[in-house]
């Protein structure tokens, strides 16, 4: 049995800071299904960059911008900096720790803040490795000016890189695209690929950029030379055209995280790039999965009928999507259980579904969700937690499972 080496300082604290309950009970959770003896990896949670923004801001290589940046956090804030939006994110859910988080009182060690509260709640789920994202920066996508992402992505990263990844063995990090350009992109690409900690690329997903424009082919071709994946995180943007007619939070939400992956998805398997890259792995990440049978559905009975426009697909564009990766947050825990064990069917879950929590935000998921399954063998449910990631991602998980692999977990108490 491996011994979690931060659990004895996790049991600690975990009554001194706001989240303990929350925590606590994910730590019950844990030990009464045996998740200490089951790699987890969780390959979607997030982190508050706005928290470090300032030395974030000391890495953007254009002074004129630089000094923009650094007098707009000096006058108005952080949001102010990525042209943030109203945070209705951080209201209104059932889990609230986001505007108190600063209070939260860490153990002095010499690592990152980001990265203690991060081994704080990791350890209470029983996450052995984590893919660390930003947050805010997830709007960038709809900034007015193309630069401002540019320069914000390379600071970004170069901060992530040196200051997180660094450092830490267990945590990992797809960097982040800045997609509005494309030669930029490719040259992030050529710029980190192979470096520590780095197991992939993100783009988010809430952009009018057509995926499938020639600009980015060879970042597509960069990739699948490096056996890196690419992956397209869902977000919302309320002032979107589309998501500005929803008068709740819940509607702009629920449709925005849904639609962009959705489109770019469709564009990405009609435009024949699953034929063109065929050894690139591509991952949709953070728009649930109900909206993956929708699209398969639709898009092979028009195909059927159209096939004239899919020139280079060989076959049904569902079988494209069953060979993607989804990761399983937010899943949809339907009344009707059977929908969602069709699901699961129909995306081939336990080789193509990737764990993730979304920690920390209101809608996050527990390792218990796909545990809890009762259509899921012992084997897929591991696969689905951990073995699908070390898979795709190649990870060395030896720093927390020695011989490589996860022992048997004992029956749930």
């Amino acid at each position: 049995m491996l011994i979690h080496s931060s659990e004895t300082a996790y049991h600690r604290q975990i009554d001194n800071f706001h989240t303990g309950e929350h925590l606590a009970n994910a730590r019950r959770q844990a030990e009464a299904r045996g998740l200490d003896e089951v790699l987890i990896v969780d390959v979607d949670c997030h982190h508050y960059e706005t928290d470090n923004l300032l030395p974030i801001i000391e890495y953007i290589e254009d002074p004129v911008l630089r000094q923009t940046a650094l007098n707009m956090y000096q006058y108005k804030g952080a949001n102010a900096v990525l042209f943030d939006q109203p945070g209705y994110q951080d209201v209104g859910g059932r889990v609230t720790r986001y505007m108190t988080r600063k209070g939260e009182a860490v153990q002095a060690s010499g690592a990152q803040r980001d990265v203690m509260q991060a081994h704080r709640w990791m350890d209470a789920m029983s996450v052995d490795y984590a893919c660390l994202f930003p947050t805010p920066m997830l709007f960038l996508g709809l900034h007015p000016q193309v630069e401002v992402e540019v320069n914000m992505a390379r600071a970004y990263n170069r901060w992530m890189v040196e200051h997180v990844l660094a450092h830490n063995d267990r945590m990992r990090s797809m960097l982040y695209l800045p997609f509005n350009d494309p030669q930029a992109s490719y040259e992030m690409v050529k710029r980190y690929a192979g470096t520590k900690g780095v197991i992939g690329f993100m783009v988010v997903s809430t952009r009018y950029k057509p995926i499938h424009h020639n600009d980015y082919m060879k970042t597509y071709r960069l990739l699948e030379e490096t056996g890196l994946p690419i992956s397209f995180h869902a977000s919302y943007h309320w002032n979107d055209p589309l998501a500005s007619l929803a008068n709740r939070f819940i509607t702009a939400h629920a449709v925005g995280f849904t639609f962009f992956n959705a489109v770019h998805c469709a564009n990405w398997v009609v435009n024949g790039l699953p034929e063109r890259f065929p050894r690139l792995k591509v991952i949709w990440i953070e728009s649930g999965l109900a909206w993956i049978p929708w699209l398969m559905q639709r898009l092979d009975h028009d195909y059927r009928m159209r096939q004239s426009e899919c020139p280079s697909l060989k076959r049904l564009p569902s079988e494209y999507m069953r060979e993607m990766y989804y990761t399983s947050q937010p899943m949809e825990m339907v009344n009707n259980r059977e929908a969602l064990e069709l699901t699961f069917k129909m995306i081939d879950a336990p080789t193509q579904l990737l764990y993730s929590s979304d920690y920390p935000h209101w809608d996050m998921d527990l390792p218990s969700v796909i545990w809890d399954l009762p259509f899921l063998s012992e084997q897929e449910r591991r696969q689905i937690l951990g073995g699908n990631a070390q898979r795709v991602f190649n990870l060395d998980v030896s720093s927390r499972f020695p011989a490589g692999q996860a022992s048997a977990a004992p029956a749930m108490a």
